[in-house]
């Protein structure tokens, strides 16, 4: 078709839409009003009651072909009729041991991949007899102190075979070393390693908050992980750039792509200004999405943030490895949507928001146990989670065809839309200086914050319904078995770090924490040494202290 005929039939639907309206819309309406006034997005984009073909010929530049650039369809040229996404769900609680039995189970039950919750105390630097970790220990993941403690959480479980995903950032470079040595014991090469680490410490100072270090330093541990890896651990993932918690936190979608993609940005221009090739690097950088509760929103967004990563890649980093565009992710499903009230309706919402992941091409999932909104979850509901992934690949038919919802007008629309919001959003952290400056000055925190406000708000005016929260309550809720550590995990932990530094070698400890504090304090690449102080047996809490030391604390500044 000529540009001329395509005007031409553009302006017919055009017509002919402007007479549906007046003939079949607007007399319905008079009678029988529309349930609300305006139908609205997360981003505040008004709905419209009909979406048709796009008033310009976009299929080759916008859309294309799964597999090539821009990836709006896909990295991969058959998705799922060649391979399942991998199946990946998130655990760990209390000791290394009780962890390691929860990972064995989950592998029992078809998990094709292990994902990795650490607790406070081990993701912000602290052993768990510091003083600082009281209460803390085993709470909302597993403790890890030493080599010992990761030795015993891989235990029976062949890394040769399993791919890790680590959900830790400040003191990602250590857990890193950890895995390494833990290989070795196993008897397996760094470069047989597969798997993910977080490594994501930006979006730490805007919605998470378990950083340790100032921005800069931090900064340096990434790209020297980045450095090491791409010489060592050759099909690790180094980063984990993560939009999940900065959803949680209140973004909507569109604050969820811009800034997830910003900190990608600073990532790949503090790696090619540390000298690192991203057509190399660039092939090792990974992506963490929600799944939120908006299904058609959800499956634009993961198609709007594919295509305009590949073009950041191409047109601002002169990438030309199309692989090193690709923007590969992780999907976890919407934790913040989960309610207390009413538990089991949550099963409903995460088969949604897991399909929603599957639709718009995710790589890996994790979905959300049901009782996770009142603890732990039990083995029950894990498997129940694990369960709803495997119905959805086995038994509905979406993973037959490439992208099925592509070329849906609505679909198109929202992820034209998307893109073009997103990009005005980085454009404003480029007008900041980028996104470290952007997060010094608050610009993202309070972005956020203004978006969770408005989110709030809606829920308490009834303008956003969340059924069995604020419609449709339950007059007595039913008593569920909740998962409840034992109190003396903590004391245990402790017993096991006196019990360690007893038999360890104090003097060679030492030695590797005085040559790591040397170190941060020029530019060696510090991943080696780290190692090396792991091997040795040196624990969390004494290897971060040293970097304590040499890089400070990071205070965050007050938004006002």
């Amino acid at each position: 078709m000529n540009g001329g005929d395509f005007v031409s039939n553009c302006e017919r639907l055009q017509k002919l839409k402007d007479e549906w309206q007046k003939k079949k819309v607007m007399p319905l309406l008079k009678k029988f009003p529309e349930r609300k006034k305006e139908f609205r997005t997360s981003f505040d984009q008004k709905v419209e009651i009909l979406y048709t073909p796009p008033e310009k010929e976009e299929y080759e530049e916008k859309v294309g072909f799964p597999g090539q650039y821009p990836f709006t369809r896909g990295v991969q040229p058959t998705m799922y009729r060649g391979r399942l996404w991998t199946m990946r769900q998130y655990a760990g609680f209390g000791t290394a041991e009780e962890s390691n039995r929860r990972y064995r189970y989950l592998l029992s039950q078809g998990q094709t991949g292990l994902s990795v919750a650490f607790d406070l105390p081990t993701q912000i630097g602290y052993d768990s007899d510091d003083p600082m970790s009281e209460g803390e220990v085993g709470r909302v993941g597993v403790a890890i102190d030493s080599l010992e403690d990761m030795e015993t959480l891989f235990d029976g479980i062949p890394l040769e075979k399993v791919s890790t995903s680590m959900t830790i950032n400040s003191t990602a470079a250590i857990l890193l070393a950890m895995y390494i040595a833990v290989g070795e014991k196993q008897g397996v090469e760094a470069s047989k390693l597969t798997g993910t680490i977080q490594n994501d410490i930006l979006k730490e100072y805007i919605a998470r908050g378990t950083y340790i270090f100032p921005p800069d330093s931090s900064m340096r541990l990434i790209t020297d992980i980045f450095e090491y890896c791409s010489k060592n651990l050759p099909d690790f993932n180094t980063i984990s750039i993560s939009g999940y918690h900065i959803r949680e936190a209140g973004a909507n979608s569109v604050q969820e792509i811009a800034f997830t993609l910003a900190d990608g940005i600073a990532y790949v221009q503090a790696a090619t200004e540390a000298g690192l090739d991203p057509n190399v690097f660039g092939k090792r950088l990974s992506f963490f999405f929600n799944s939120h509760n908006g299904f058609l929103e959800e499956i634009a967004k993961f198609r709007a943030a594919r295509r305009l990563w590949a073009k950041i890649m191409k047109e601002r980093f002169g990438v030309t490895d199309e692989k090193a565009m690709m923007l590969r992710f992780h999907t976890q499903t919407g934790g913040s949507t989960l309610t207390a009230q009413q538990p089991m309706n949550n099963i409903v919402r995460v088969a949604f928001q897991a399909l929603a992941a599957v639709l718009g091409g995710t790589q890996s999932l994790h979905t959300n146990s049901f009782d996770e909104a009142l603890g732990l979850p039990t083995e029950d509901s894990v498997t129940i989670a694990l369960r709803t992934q495997q119905i959805i690949a086995a038994e509905t038919g979406v993973t037959d065809t490439v992208d099925p919802l592509g070329g849906a007008y609505f679909i198109e629309e929202l992820t034209n839309t998307m893109e073009e919001k997103a990009l005005d959003y980085i454009q404003k952290i480029d007008d900041l200086g980028g996104m470290v400056e952007a997060v010094r000055a608050g610009f993202v925190q309070k972005e956020i914050l203004d978006s969770a406000y408005r989110y709030q708000v809606a829920i308490e005016n009834k303008d956003h319904i969340v059924v069995g929260l604020n419609e449709f309550a339950a007059d007595e809720e039913q008593e569920r078995d909740i998962l409840r550590l034992d109190p003396a995990i903590e004391d245990l932990q402790r017993k096991k770090l006196e019990e360690l530094r007893k038999k360890r070698d104090g003097g060679e400890v030492r030695n590797h924490l005085e040559k790591l504090k040397k170190a941060a304090q020029g530019s060696d690449n510090l991943m080696p040494i780290i190692i090396d102080a792991v091997r040795a047996y040196a624990t969390l809490g004494e290897i971060a202290n040293a970097l304590r030391e040499i890089f400070g604390e990071y205070t965050e500044a007050v938004i006002l």
